[in-house]
């Protein structure tokens, strides 16, 4: 296991042995032992083994070992080792890690369409296929929504999409169909019962909704709040209600990628439409992965007796969902071993740049990495650790809280003042 690490993915490696939980000392302790932990563990890849005594010194017991144990199935096997006094592992000697964390599992819609297809996860580096028997609607529905695909319209597609053989694991997902990832789900593996690769689970979700063409909220400050508007035959239209409620709220802002409803109000009478009505009376019970999927009345005229116009604020856009983009402005990190690390480059004005480190910290690295959907910061590079960048510095004294949505929300230099040189180029590791 990994002990007094942030994250369940990060820690001091300790062994079971003998009854007792301690400290592995490895003298030959290195990224490919660690990584062959961290997929062991379902933890990715390993991203860095940490300096000194990063997670404490752990419970006093030391067992001496090597990390090469032979794999029998999904378990480790063979692995001898020693039992040490508490002060005879040299320093530095004690492995430690970093993974990238659970992140790293995936999941995909094989042999269909984009939206359609066989199911399938990936643990570490291999992707495998869901038993049928162990798959439903709501955690089809979650899937559908993470891979931007709508909600599920059916699992049960016929033998449709299964064809050979493959690895099929025996995870299953209990959902409520709110998550916004498979992986926010109750995952149980132990003791479910197998399956053949016929009997692999499979999903027809109900299309990209394009998320801006189905439905939007107009008037706000971001597209994560303002007045609810639906799109029906091509037209946007008004959504008019007298009893819209925080669950109504809830559905939208899940639709939309938005998070949860912080508040669900109904319009200043200043502020109502004059245009067509789309929707009337919508009931939602508050898990639903679509706003069509509640109880509405559609209507494309403007009713008599009382309905007014709704709107929603939402808490904000979701880390599962993938790079934010904004008008003009970019980010990347480059010259990485991963997507997720590298030396920081901004895209503005048309031109990529990178960013001095002055000032540059953990609190300044967490926003790159939560813009990325990368996770969290799991340290902030300075002097150019990932190599010196060319032509233009975009940014200087970057001073951010950690909580902001985006770099240029933090305060800094105005855009393209600096006293820098690329050498002082700012790079950050992301989980």
């Amino acid at each position: 296991r990994l002990a007094n690490g942030s994250t369940t993915c990060s820690g001091n490696v300790e062994l079971l042995h003998k009854g007792t939980w301690g400290l592995l000392c490895d003298y030959l302790w290195d990224l490919p032992a660690a990584n062959a932990l961290c997929q062991h563990l379902d933890c990715g890849v390993a991203l860095l083994i940490p300096d000194g005594q990063s997670f404490g010194k752990g419970n006093g017991s030391v067992w001496n070992g090597t990390f090469s144990c032979e794999k029998n199935g999904s378990h480790l096997r063979g692995c001898p080792v020693s039992v040490l006094g508490p002060d005879e592992c040299p320093p530095g000697k004690d492995a430690r890690v970093v993974c990238s964390g659970e992140q790293q599992k995936r999941g995909r819609l094989v042999n269909g369409t984009t939206c359609s297809g066989r199911v399938e996860v990936r643990h570490g580096d291999m992707w495998g296929r869901l038993c049928s028997s162990h798959w439903n609607i709501q955690a089809a529905s979650v899937l559908c929504h993470q891979l931007n695909c709508g909600y599920a319209k059916s699992i049960q597609t016929e033998g449709h999409f299964l064809d050979g053989d493959g690895l099929v694991w025996r995870d299953a997902f209990h959902c409520e169909g709110t998550e916004s990832c498979l992986w926010d789900c109750t995952q149980v593996t132990l003791g479910n019962p197998t399956c053949s690769a016929r009997e692999a689970a499979t999903v027809i979700c109900s299309g990209n909704p394009g998320l801006a063409e189905s439905l939007r909220l107009s008037g706000g400050e971001s597209r994560c709040d303002g007045r609810v508007e639906i799109s029906l035959y091509g037209m946007w239209s008004r959504v008019l209600d007298d009893d819209w409620d925080i669950k109504d709220g809830h559905v939208v802002c899940r639709q939309l990628q938005c998070g949860i409803a912080k508040k669900a109000y109904y319009l200043p009478r200043s502020e109502r439409g004059m245009g067509l009505v789309g929707l009337r009376s919508v009931q939602c019970a508050g898990n639903e992965t679509h706003l069509m999927l509640c109880k509405t009345s559609l209507s494309h005229t403007v009713p008599t007796g009382v309905a007014e116009d709704v709107g929603v604020i939402c808490s904000g856009e979701l880390l599962c969902k993938r790079n934010r983009t904004f008008p003009g402005r970019k980010i990347r990190l480059v010259n990485g071993t991963k997507r997720c690390a590298g030396r920081v480059e901004v895209f503005h004005d048309g031109i990529w740049g990178t960013i001095c480190d002055d000032n540059w910290d953990l609190s300044d690295a967490n926003v790159v990495c939560k813009q990325l959907g990368c996770g969290h910061a799991i340290k902030a590079f300075v002097s150019a650790h990932y190599g010196e960048g060319s032509g233009q510095i975009w940014l200087d004294d970057v001073n951010c809280t950690g909580a902001e949505p985006d770099l240029w929300a933090c305060p800094s230099r105005a855009w393209g003042q600096h006293n820098c040189q690329h050498k002082e180029d700012a790079g950050v590791l992301c989980s």
